[in-house]
C-alpha cells in the first residue's frame, strides 16, 4: 500500500503566546492484493481526511535561556469518509466497502492534548512534541478506531540564515479498533480484522531545512524530511512501514 497525503495548513497568531491552527489532509491511498488464488488486483480511495482544529499556548516561558513548554490542545472532526467503496477480487459483485486502512477518516471526534517543549540557541533548536489521539464514542458504521500515542524529539542545527539541517525521532504506539464494520469479513483479509490493528514503531528521519531571510521569497521556507523505522512491532499480519518523505512548504508574514 502506498499513501499520500497533502496537508493545507493555516496558522494565526493573535499575540506572542497564543497560536491558532487548522489543518485539513487530501489523502490519496492505493492497495495492492493478491489472493489465495493467485488473484491480483487494486483498491483506491481518494478525498479529504479529517479537519483538526487546534490552539497552541505558551505555559512556560524561560526568555534568558530561550525555554518554552506550550499547551497543544485540540480536536480532530469527522470531515473524512469512512463509506469508500471499490471492485474487489471479483468485479461482478460490484464496489464494497474497502478495509479500515483505505477509508479516509475516523468518523469519530478525536481528541487531541498535547504538550510541546521548544529550546533555542544561536545556531541550535531543539523540541519534545507528545500528542495523543482519543478517539470518542462509535462512528455510523459501528467501530472506534484505536488511540494513537506519539511521542517526537528533533534537534536543528543551523548553517547559515538560509540553511539548516535537522534529525528526528519519531515514536508511535496505537491500539486496536473497538468494534467492527459488520459488512467487511475479519476472515477473508488481516486488514479486515479488527483485532489485528495494534502495534508500535519508532522512526529516525533527516531533514534540510530552506528559508529565505530576505529578497522577493522572504518569509517563505521550504522543507524536506525523509526517514525510515528503526523498530517496528505489529500485533498481527498488518501493513508494515518501509519509508517515510515527507515535503513541505511554509509562508510566514
Amino acid at each position: 500500500m502506498s499513501m499520500e497525503m497533502h496537508m493545507a495548513t493555516v496558522m494565526y497568531a493573535p499575540s506572542e503566546d497564543v497560536t491558532l491552527m487548522a489543518m485539513l489532509p487530501y489523502l490519496r491511498k492505493v492497495m495492492n492484493h493478491v489472493t489465495r488464488s493467485g488473484v491480483r488486483f487494486t483498491e483506491r480511495s481518494e478525498g479529504i481526511g479529517d479537519l483538526q482544529l487546534r490552539v497552541l499556548g505558551t505555559v512556560y516561558r524561560l526568555d534568558r535561556l530561550e525555554h518554552r513548554l506550550l499547551a497543544n490542545a485540540g480536536l480532530s472532526l469527522p470531515a473524512g469518509s469512512i463509506d469508500e467503496k471499490d471492485f474487489g477480487s471479483d468485479r461482478t459483485k460490484g464496489k464494497v466497502r474497502l478495509e479500515y486502512d483505505d477509508q479516509l477518516g475516523s468518523g469519530t471526534v478525536d481528541l487531541l492534548p498535547g504538550l510541546t517543549y521548544l529550546g533555542q540557541s544561536e545556531d541550535w533548536a531543539w523540541g519534545a512534541e507528545m500528542i495523543p489521539t482519543i478517539r470518542l464514542g462509535e462512528n455510523s458504521n459501528h467501530y472506534r478506531l484505536g488511540n494513537r500515542y506519539r511521542l517526537s524529539t528533533w534537534a536543528d542545527r543551523k548553517w547559515t540564515d538560509w540553511l539548516s539541517v535537522s534529525g528526528r525521532i519519531d515514536g508511535q504506539l496505537w491500539e486496536n479498533i473497538h468494534g467492527a464494520d459488520p459488512t467487511l469479513d475479519s476472515a477473508a483479509a488481516p486488514t479486515k480484522d479488527p483485532k489485528r490493528r495494534a502495534g508500535r514503531r519508532v522512526d529516525f528521519l533527516l531533514g534540510l531545512n530552506l528559508y529565505a531571510p530576505r529578497g522577493v521569497l522572504q518569509g517563505h521556507r521550504l522543507a524536506f524530511e525523509a526517514g525510515a523505522p528503526v523498530y517496528q512491532s505489529l500485533d498481527g499480519p498488518a501493513l508494515q512501514t518501509d519509508w517515510v518523505v515527507r515535503v513541505g512548504w511554509q509562508w510566514v508574514y
